[in-house]
């Protein structure tokens, strides 16, 4: 069995979370992901921890939705 990679790549960490290589970048531009930078020539590299992408996720409540959608108002009529 092969151990799991210490470090996950935009792609990679991307792929754990089920989101878009874009929609992770986001939200590591908007703080509420945490990654580490690598020097890079072009571009920025960076790179996640698996318990820093769980951690993040779990920090933030689920918030139902207790109001009606519109979908099920005109069901009714």
């Amino acid at each position: 069995m092969t151990p799991e990679p210490a470090w996950l790549t935009v792609k990679e960490a991307a792929a754990y979370l089920q989101v878009k290589p874009r929609t992770l970048l986001k939200w590591v531009n908007e703080g509420r992901i945490p990654a580490y930078a690598l020097s890079g020539r072009a571009r920025r590299t960076w790179r996640f921890r698996r318990l820093d992408l769980d951690a993040a996720l779990l920090s933030r409540a689920v918030v139902s939705c207790d109001s009606p959608t519109v979908l099920s108002e005109r069901r009714s009529h």
